[in-house]
């Protein structure tokens, strides 16, 4: 069944980017004009994690399987049989996997058949092998099976060709005298040949004449792959460098020389993580192998986790939405030329709100909530996703008030085999693949290094024996190509919200909620013992008003008016101390409306100081309720807002025009699902 890909519409409509570098419309729906002719580019999907690179590429496959040759390879899961020998690398592993998939017959696909890229695997898995452990080149040969089953199926079932190889390579071993990679592969090549390829005469064997020192001679060439593959190194790098153009070689052999129309769409290379060494190592030599003028017609569709990777410098760079009708791509006389890096782009709100009504059709759920879900999530479609599954698996009588921090409480079924899980959990393995993820969520309340490093210090000392843990985590989240922000260690909103989550529940203690408390206030106490904004923020954090309040009201008069909204909407980004479950209007806004039943004035103050108080106190929960990434937006308290800041504007002596812009331009911001802006007014000081 196939998923609904918001936004992703430029790869996979029916003249979209997939279909112009096949030649093919999805599903066989008719031949589509070639792009790029006899020069397709290897395109790259940038992204991270959660964008949906795996399920695009995975998309692609669905529409194409059984139409033309096709083969998907996740390169950072490279699978290593249990029990191999020296003969095997991820790369060759690779390689046969991709072999294997795209030989495969299908409803309108001829099967592909591998000689060359099979007589090369065969070679560079012998060497290691001696005649003393003839159970070893057994089970490497058997290993080969599928591959070799590609160029004859009849055989592979039977085994006296194994034992055929093993004949000879105990003949060649006695006669050398020690194992030689050398004879050893010479040995066995021949033995295949005979076996398998007799119906290709000598074809498949001559393509390895041009590999180095061969001299045109194909069993030189396969037994100098077998040494340099053996020898380890650059020289195996080079091996499976044309180990790789070996692939691609047989793939255009079995376009070549058949009538016209008996294969329509070119074979198809998906592969995932190719940022990864094993997808370097498959695509560099395909582009090194173009750039030199070679034409081999493989479409090859790629991910990569980081936009910026070194290998993309000098790529051509479009945003997805671009690529819809063309992606052009010219070739320079740079090896990188070849490639096309498309940036795929978070989901616009109106995608968002698509996704929503395909899991709540009758539009139960609040009109903001999908929004309120792309502003959570940024956009990024395996965080909207989850969340509007969760919708449509909630009883829609319980769908009319949910919030953001609802749907995080929720749980999804992820497959229709399983049992739900939370959404949480979910979201975070997805997204941030670690072992423990409690490092980082205790970390994901720190603003910068330093203070989360006295956290670690206080709340993670025994974490870590061989180093500074906050700076592991830094560097974990570099590496999974995280955001940063000046503000957050943890820079993206989404991951903080996951991780503050699963800090504030994943203990179970209800309702003292330890380690939430602990964590925060180990902060206030980092940033003791004088009221200033981030010690007043993890206040807020652990429910704690007061203080702010006062601190607020105190400084108001002061002439810094824009630096005194700076402090009161960072005091107000602390996240909420929710409880799970809780029903009912969110209690911030009654207190923002002026409802709440007992203010709790502090003692001697004069009327004036008692209404300064209690309005600085609106305005706080107010900015707290609108900006909080877990609520919806409250057309009430937006008003409220307005009025508050007007009548402070009032009351200023020398400030009054921020204010008075704030009044005008903060609920204009919050309405447009923006941080409130400073100085008001201005969106790029966001």
């Amino acid at each position: 069944m196939d998923r609904e890909l918001y936004g992703r519409e430029a790869v996979l409509e029916a003249r979209g980017l997939a279909a112009r570098l096949v030649g093919l419309g999805p599903y066989g729906h008719g031949r589509v004009p070639f792009e790029h002719g006899e020069d397709p580019p290897v395109t790259v999907f940038t992204g991270g994690r959660g964008m949906g690179k795996t399920v695009l590429l995975k998309e692609v496959r669905n529409r194409y399987r059984g139409l033309t040759p096709l083969a998907l390879l996740d390169c950072g899961h490279v699978e290593e049989p249990a029990d191999h020998g020296a003969g095997w690398s991820p790369v060759t592993g690779a390689l046969a996997e991709l072999a294997v998939q795209l030989g495969r017959r299908g409803e309108a696909v001829k099967p592909v058949p591998f000689p060359r890229l099979s007589l090369g695997l065969v070679a560079v898995t012998s060497v290691g092998w001696t005649r003393d452990d003839d159970e070893r080149a057994r089970r490497d040969l058997l290993r080969l099976g599928p591959l070799l089953a590609t160029v004859d199926a009849g055989r592979t079932a039977a085994a006296s060709w194994v034992g055929k190889v093993l004949a000879k390579l105990a003949g060649t071993a006695a006669e050398a005298g020690a194992p030689f990679a050398g004879l050893i592969a010479e040995a066995t090549v021949e033995t295949v040949v005979e076996e398998f390829f007799s119906r290709f005469r000598k074809a498949p064997e001559d393509w390895f004449g041009g590999y180095r020192n061969a001299g045109g001679r194909g069993r030189a060439g396969l037994q100098q792959l077998a040494v340099d593959f053996a020898q380890g190194g650059p020289r195996r790098e080079e091996a499976e460098s044309f180990l790789v153009l070996t692939l691609t070689e047989d793939l255009h052999r079995a376009y070549t020389g058949l009538k016209v129309g008996s294969r329509v769409g070119r074979p198809l290379l998906l592969l995932d993580n190719a940022h990864e060494p094993v997808g370097r190592a498959l695509v560099e030599p395909i582009l090194r192998a173009r750039a030199d003028g070679r034409r081999d017609h493989t479409v090859v569709l790629a991910t990569s986790r980081p936009r910026e990777h070194e290998a993309l410098r000098h790529a051509t760079r479009v945003r997805l939405p671009e690529t819809a009708h063309q992606a052009p791509c010219p070739r320079t006389s740079r090896v990188g030329s070849g490639l096309l890096a498309v940036e795929l782009t978070p989901l616009t709100p109106a995608q968002t709100r698509a996704a929503l009504d395909r899991h709540d059709p009758a539009g139960r759920t609040p009109a903001d909530l999908s929004r309120a879900v792309h502003r959570l999530t940024g956009g990024r479609p395996l965080g909207v996703d989850l969340l509007c599954r969760a919708v449509g698996e909630t009883p829609p009588d319980a769908r009319t008030g949910l919030t953001p921090g609802d749907l995080l409480d929720l749980t999804v079924e992820l497959r229709e085999d399983t049992a739900p899980v939370p959404v949480v959990p979910a979201l975070l393995g997805a997204l941030l693949p670690v072992p423990r993820t409690e490092p980082y969520a205790v970390l994901a309340a720190a603003h910068d290094e330093e203070s989360a490093r006295r956290l670690a210090q206080a709340r993670l000392p025994g974490e870590s024996l061989d180093g500074d843990v906050a700076l592991r985590v830094r560097d974990r989240l570099r590496a999974e190509h995280w955001a940063e922000h000046p503000g957050r260690f943890v820079g993206d909103p989404l991951l903080r919200a996951l991780l503050l989550h699963r800090l504030r529940f994943a203990d179970g203690d209800h309702p003292h909620y330890a380690a939430w408390r602990a964590v925060h206030e180990t902060l206030r106490r980092h940033y003791g013992p004088q009221p200033g904004p981030y010690r007043l923020h993890h206040d807020l954090a652990l429910g704690e008003t007061a203080e702010a309040v006062a601190h607020l009201r105190l400084t108001f008069p002061e002439p810094d008016v824009l630096g005194w909204l700076g402090r009161l909407r960072f005091i107000a980004s602390a996240p909420c101390p929710r409880e799970r479950g809780r029903t009912g209007p969110d209690p911030r806004r009654a207190v923002a409306l002026g409802q709440d039943p007992d203010p709790r004035l502090p003692a001697g103050l004069d009327p004036d100081s008692a209404e300064l108080h209690l309005s600085v106190r609106r305005l706080l929960h107010a900015v707290w309720l609108l900006t909080d990434p877990l609520a919806l937006p409250d057309e009430e308290v937006a008003d409220r807002l307005a009025h508050e800041l007007r009548r402070l504007s009032g009351r200023h002596l020398t400030g009054s025009g921020p204010l008075w812009d704030a009044a005008g331009h903060w609920p204009r911001d919050i309405r447009a699902w923006r941080e409130p802006s400073l100085p008001p007014g201005r969106e790029d000081g966001v």
